[in-house]
């Protein structure tokens, strides 16, 4: 007979060990064409995946590369070739556009007291023919690998790598710091570089050296005294040693590495390409006066597409210079740039436009813009952190995206001269598809479900008047979780619950139950909303909800409205009601559920992190019958006191409903508002045990916010533990506190709904 929950701690650890094995896909790369004898086609795919490694308390990554044969209209045969090796060290690679040479950073432990260097490597087919040490240049600092700023971009003649740096932080001395008299030393000398460390301007076809602008390093001669200390601004959350990015060119033959000027002091360049003929650079700026916010995750931060020409030096303004851009990608043909596009400020993630530069006639079009309400059959709108590296179909008129459709993820194929959007997925299997590559029309794409970690897909694109069924090929199969059900269900607020603005707007909610013969007949529940609040759960795989389920709990992850995916009018209805929409709409689902599901009513848990933290512990306050334990992570507990204190203080005025500026303090009755919107409004009420897991580096939602609600829980005799987790952020995302969280969690559910 099998238990009504799975309860064994030797059990639970052997099966997070199970589940945590399954390899998340990250990359793809299609290498050239190659024609057999027979005249067939041929490339190889070059796939990198992470996987978990727990004995080494760390994400590994590793590669595999798979051969497609291709007639150009449909896949023939596929197939791996070979077994997959480990990539040790690799922070950014990138194959050249010929496919003939390949860059790779890495970074290589110092010997003995030595800090960690970086070396900028290039690879052709059969060997490494340069190894740049970057560390021992001295011209940057740490090298970006970030997805914010980070880029590896090839020019165009293969001649030059482009990347992004830290700019080199000069050497500071005490006020008191002994000195040693300089022999041979001129006045001439300490005012001038060397002409080698100048920052030079890369044209085409050589470089030459320029006047030293904001990137130069001539300043940095003389030794400043009594700076040790300055303060230095960060990106914040997962950006904290990124301070002042510069643009970097590696001349690949002359192994010299030259800093670009012509950026203007109050923009922080990334996300940088090389524009057509190579005479210049395309790069994304983002403001960074009068000082910078937490930018991870926040895709309405000021910001505009810019361009440096390289022969003269002057840097050109290419988009609107009020909103929030990023993701550019240039065509095939060097003819267009298309990227994304948010308003400055309001809510963090949004429905985006997709808007495209035209290099040679100057002109800017809206391709696609805002969808205010989601309906099936129509496009959704585009919810994507980012394009896809390369999206552009052969033809430079089509390019492929990946969006959030309600509850599930699918791909399209957008026509950037009409607009016109087709699925390349509404007759494949219902779940998470995510783009990673498109090349000469083979489109490499991730599949997933709750059920089925990630799989690895492969078609040929249809041709712009063709059929658009996609036919596609499975390269990389994975197995099917046993003892796990899902579906969607679609949920209508009630009439009082209806916003006055924004009426008619529905939500989803995904369940996973185990399979018949693989729990009780009314398993435990467990809630969990997701975070943002502007995100979305989709019908993809997730570990920890899995790993729940084949324990023997249901599982409910609830889009509440305010989640992407359903239309911009969806996001715009949450500001201002936090607390009270959101809240009503989780507490809707789950007596749904309850009522409509054979599940245990007895026996509800809420377990939510950061947004979904927040209304864990509303839920818990505002709805203490329905609750009987809970696990928060990283929570927002109290609006008021983490406005100071967050890297994202417009978050706390934006979803309170009230403007954000800079220059502003919030008055009393606006301290007033966000306290009211909080949890800890609802304190006093909690009665349900609670867990709270925190990351000590966490700069998103500091610690305090979790400390506070202990406190506070502890002073009223409510049953509380606290995990605290060093050297963890906000997404507590290393694999020793992943798994440390998981188990935690998964005892104290079965602690105390008896279980």
């Amino acid at each position: 007979q099998v238990p009504q929950v799975l309860s064994s701690t030797e059990e639970m650890v052997e099966l997070y060990r199970e589940l945590s094995r399954h390899p998340g896909l990250s990359a793809a790369c299609l290498g050239p064409d190659v024609t057999t004898q027979y005249g067939g086609k041929y490339c190889s795919l070059y796939t990198e995946w992470s996987q978990r490694d727990l004995a080494r308390a760390e994400n590994i990554k590793f590669c595999r590369q798979y051969l497609i044969f291709h007639d150009g209209a449909s896949v023939v045969y596929s197939g791996p070739a070979g077994t997959c090796s480990e990539i040790k060290d690799e922070l950014l690679s990138r194959e050249s556009p010929s496919g003939a040479l390949k860059a790779v950073l890495r970074k290589v432990p110092g010997k003995e007291k030595e800090k960690e260097k970086q070396f900028l490597e290039v690879w052709d087919q059969n060997r490494k023919v340069k190894s740049v040490d970057l560390t021992a240049l001295d011209k940057h600092g740490s090298v970006y690998d970030d997805d914010q700023f980070g880029c590896l971009a090839w020019s165009h003649s293969e001649t030059h790598l482009l990347y992004v740096a830290e700019k080199k932080r000069p050497k500071a001395e005490s006020f008191f710091q002994s000195k040693a008299p300089e022999l041979g030393a001129s006045d001439e000398d300490a005012g001038h570089p060397e002409k080698d460390d100048m920052p030079l301007k890369v044209g085409s076809p050589h470089p030459r050296p320029v006047a030293a602008g904001r990137s130069g390093h001539g300043a940095d001669r003389a030794v400043p005294q009594g700076e040790q200390f300055i303060y230095h601004e960060d990106w914040g959350e997962a950006l904290s040693t990124r301070s002042v990015p510069v643009l970097c060119v590696l001349d690949v033959e002359g192994s010299s590495v030259l800093v670009l000027e012509g950026v203007p002091e109050h923009l922080s360049p990334g996300q940088a390409f090389w524009s057509p003929g190579d005479t210049g650079v395309v790069f994304v700026g983002w403001w960074h006066e009068p000082f910078r916010l937490g930018l991870r995750h926040c895709t309405n931060r000021r910001s505009a597409l810019f361009h440096v020409d390289l022969t003269g030096g002057r840097c050109e303004l290419l988009s609107e210079d009020t909103k929030a851009v990023w993701s550019p990608r240039l065509s095939p043909d060097c003819c267009r740039i298309v990227y994304l596009e948010n308003n400055a400020l309001g809510p963090h993630q949004q429905c985006s436009r997709l808007r495209m530069y035209d290099w040679y006639t100057k002109h800017t079009s809206t391709v696609l813009e805002t969808v205010p309400r989601q309906a099936w059959g129509a496009f959704p709108g585009i919810y994507c952190g980012a394009l896809p590296g390369l999206c552009w179909a052969a033809d430079s008129r089509r390019l492929v995206l990946d969006t959030a459709q309600r509850s599930q993820q699918d791909l399209f194929v957008v026509d950037t001269v009409t607009g016109a959007t087709t699925s390349l997925t509404a007759d494949a299997p219902q779940g998470s598809w995510s783009v990673l590559t498109i090349d000469r029309d083979i489109l490499v794409a991730r599949f997933s479900t709750p059920s089925c970690p990630p799989m690895l897909k492969v078609a040929v694109l249809p041709g712009a008047g063709q059929e658009p069924q996609t036919r596609w090929v499975c390269l990389q199969d994975a197995p099917l979780v046993p003892g796990i059900s899902w579906g969607i269900c679609t949920l209508q607020p009630p009439p009082e619950q209806e916003h006055p603005q924004y009426g008619g707007l529905d939500f989803d909610a995904i369940l996973l139950r185990p399979s018949e013969g693989h729990a009780a007949q009314k398993p435990p529940l467990v809630v969990m909303p997701h975070g943002g609040p502007h995100s979305v759960f989709t019908a993809g795989w997730m570990l920890y909800p899995a790993a729940l389920c084949r324990m023997g709990f249901a599982v409910l992850l609830v889009n509440y409205r305010g989640s992407l995916g359903f239309g911009q009018d969806s996001v715009a209805s949450l500001p201002g009601n936090v607390g009270t929409q959101d809240v009503g709409d989780v507490q809707l689902c789950v007596e749904r559920v309850l009522r409509e599901e054979s599940l245990d009513a007895g026996r509800v848990a809420l377990v939510g992190g950061s947004h979904g933290g927040f209304l864990a512990c509303h839920l818990l306050g505002q709805f203490p019958d329905t609750y009987h334990a809970c696990v928060v992570r990283n929570p927002v507990v109290n609006i008021a006191s983490m406005v100071a204190a967050t890297d994202i203080p417009d978050w706390c005025l934006t979803e309170t409903g009230l403007p954000y500026a800079p220059n502003a303090l919030p008055d009393p009755a606006q301290w007033t508002e966000m306290l009211h919107k909080s949890p800890m409004r609802y304190v006093d009420r909690v009665r349900a045990p609670v867990l709270l897991m925190l990351g000590e580096d966490d700069r998103r939602v500091p610690p305090k916010q979790g400390l506070e609600y202990y406190r506070a829980l502890k002073a009223r005799g409510v049953l509380t533990r606290l995990l605290w987790y060093p050297g963890n952020n906000h997404a507590l995302a290393g694999v020793e506190a992943e798994a440390d969280s998981f188990m935690n969690m998964a005892l104290w559910l079965l602690k105390h709904l008896r279980c």
